[in-house]
């Protein structure tokens, strides 16, 4: 997701919602980053002890990683979606350049 760039109006002061906006890709970027290399890791975990011999601690491994990607990962998602239909918006609207986004 590339993140929104933020126009400055006739003035020069950069426009505060396009700032927040772009800040929130930014996070919302990290955050998908770090739900789905938690989905990697418990793949790579269970393939893991599906090649070796199981543990518990690999059993807690996988399943940790699967909650907390998935919290982590859900938000994003649609935090994600959110900027990126508010983006859509604006340009359609008028109120940012087409380029922009």
């Amino acid at each position: 997701m590339a993140p929104v760039s933020s126009t400055s109006d006739g003035a020069g002061s950069a426009d505060p919602v396009l700032q927040r906006r772009a800040r929130l890709a930014r996070i919302v970027s990290v955050a998908q980053r770090l739900g789905y290399g938690l989905f990697l890791v418990a793949i790579v975990a269970f393939v893991w002890g599906s090649v070796t011999s199981w543990s518990s601690t690999l059993t807690v491994v996988i399943i940790g990683s699967l909650l907390a990607g998935s919290i982590v990962l859900a938000p994003a998602i649609i935090l994600g979606y959110a900027v990126k239909a508010a983006d859509a918006d604006d340009r359609e609207t008028g109120r940012l350049p087409p380029s922009a986004g």
